[in-house]
């Protein structure tokens, strides 16, 4: 069994619920989850022995939160090179902060990202069926990626 980190930042608990979701579909997969928001995690140390890592945040004004890209500082300072990884987040108009996150795991810190690349979910569209389901197929397809 693996241990996946879902980190996230919400404001409204959208993002929440995502990280949630994502968290059953990595446990469909025989996986361990451990979801956390980003305010929790006060140092690098605590980013450390985990086999995957999931990073979530809303879009804000077509960027991430400015405690999002501090907390991306200091996930560079772990070494995630080569480490399973996936990008999610929220929005209302436009949905920027997930691919810049995903970006950053896959360029700065040379993790093993997905090939679905970020999940971006309109708010409205969270607590549907599709939602939903999309949320957990994300989740399955990183917790499966660790049977390569």
């Amino acid at each position: 069994m693996h241990k996946v980190l879902i980190a996230y930042f919400s404001r409204t608990g959208k993002t929440e619920k995502m990280a949630n979701l994502i968290a059953e579909g990595i446990r469909f997969t025989g996986n361990e989850a451990i979801i956390r928001k980003i305010s929790e995690i006060t140092s690098d140390s605590l980013l450390e022995g985990y086999d995957g890592y999931i990073f979530g945040c809303p879009t804000y004004h077509r960027d991430m939160t400015a405690g999002m890209k501090t907390f991306l500082f200091m996930a560079e300072r772990v070494n995630l090179l080569g480490k399973i990884g996936g990008a999610f987040g929220s929005y209302t108009h436009s949905g920027e902060a997930s691919p810049m996150i995903y970006d950053t795991m896959k360029f700065v810190y040379k993790m093993d990202t997905t090939d679905l690349g970020p999940l971006s979910l309109k708010e409205a569209l969270i607590e549907t069926h599709d939602g939903v389901k999309a949320c957990q197929d994300y989740g399955k397809a990183i917790g499966e990626m660790f049977k390569k």
